[in-house]
């Protein structure tokens, strides 16, 4: 499951999709902009492992490490190299071998390759505090690296509602990135950064964590 900011995505045993709720930038997928208050077939995916919902854009990651992304798009959420929105999926660019994919409002991630593989985050979409890591604050059509500020692999990533999270190395530190007015990046200021910062709560040994599309704040388990 996954709720988005007025939609909903399920994930079926078949590895097909269904969603529901509000439907006006196309983000439930089934070919058109109409709300729907019962699950409607999204259209065109299957073989898929992971869901992800935006605040009115949702993502798919299927089998073969490929990323999937419909709904608004006005900031490049969709990772297709336009600003259009789109009520079918459309394959996000030059993405391949994708293990975990995370949602924020505006913005998205995905973790390549597992542990050992020297993949990386790649980030797109809004940009405007730093979210995407990539030493800007712009907004990015197609997927951009996060600027790489640990050693040892990434397990795990989220993204909020403009600020992003991993989890990385063996100790399994967290860091994070975009922005920090409320200090949600939890490094004892409140300036936003366009790259990652190791947060300096003490916390090693994270399993969890989550962020929400609609709050400045961060949660580690």
């Amino acid at each position: 499951m996954a709720a988005g900011g007025t939609h909903s995505l399920a994930l079926l045993a078949d590895q097909t999709l269904v969603a529901w709720g509000q439907n006006n930038y196309g983000q439930l997928g089934n070919g058109t902009n109409m709300d729907s208050s019962v699950p409607v077939r999204v259209e065109g995916l299957n073989k898929v492992i992971a869901i992800a919902a935006g605040l009115s854009h949702s993502l798919a990651l299927r089998e073969d490490g490929t990323v999937w992304a419909w709904g608004h798009n006005t900031n490049g959420q969709l990772g297709d190299g336009t600003s259009a929105s789109r009520n079918v999926a459309s394959r996000v660019s030059e993405l391949a071998g994708v293990t975990l994919i995370a949602a924020g409002a505006n913005h998205n991630l995905a973790l390549v390759g597992g542990p050992g593989s020297g993949g990386g985050v790649m980030a797109w979409g809004h940009n405007a505090t730093g979210q995407l890591g990539d030493d800007s604050t712009t907004n990015r059509y197609t997927p951009v690296k996060t600027q790489d500020a640990w050693s040892g692999d990434v397990s795990r990533i989220a993204a909020g509602c403009h600020h992003s999270l991993a989890v990385t190395g063996p100790d399994s530190t967290l860091h994070a990135w975009g922005k920090n007015t409320s200090g949600q990046l939890g490094n004892g200021t409140t300036t936003d950064s366009s790259t990652p910062v190791t947060t300096l709560t003490g916390l090693t040994g994270v399993d969890k964590i989550a962020t929400a599309i609609g709050g400045d704040f961060s949660l580690a388990n």
